[in-house]
């Protein structure tokens, strides 16, 4: 009888701890926000962005990405997200996919404008800069390097 109660209360121990431990994991990933207002944004290409990505404010983040679709008439990676309600964007703001480095991922920096008139909910940035594909870059570089073969320059 006391062996049983025992291993009853451990089991009550374990069961709260992970309850505890899914509870903070719910919290601090943010998964049941889904306050705030979208906007949407057309670039000619997405890079390694995806659905889930961060939208950051001056380094400090004030949305998440929520849909990219193709836009079967332009041909644009249409790319949705959300912002707070609490962060309002001028008419002008402008959008560019950026690194968090060579091994990170990717998210929207926004650059807010000085337009008077606001982004409405469901309004488009017009004003998108394209991800850099790092891997291309430097393989252009590389290649470049190759063609010059360390010839002097002409005078």
């Amino acid at each position: 009888m006391n062996r049983s109660l025992i291993e009853t209360l451990m089991g009550a121990m374990v069961l709260g701890v992970a309850g505890l431990f899914l509870m903070f994991a719910y919290t601090t990933a943010d998964l049941g926000r889904t306050d705030g207002y979208e906007v949407y944004a057309n670039f000619t290409t997405v890079g390694g962005l995806r659905v889930g990505s961060d939208v950051r404010l001056a380094g400090i983040k004030v949305g998440t990405v929520k849909r990219q679709e193709l836009d079967p008439e332009t041909y644009l990676a249409r790319v949705t997200f959300s912002v707070e309600p609490s962060v309002k964007l001028p008419a002008d703001t402008s959008a560019s996919i950026t690194s968090e480095g060579l091994l990170g991922g990717n998210f929207v920096d926004l650059a807010p404008g000085g337009d008077a008139e606001m982004l409405k909910p469901g309004g488009r940035i017009q004003y998108t800069q394209d991800a850099v594909d790092l891997v291309q870059m430097l393989g252009k570089f590389v290649f470049s390097a190759g063609q010059t073969g360390g010839e002097p320059p002409k005078q």
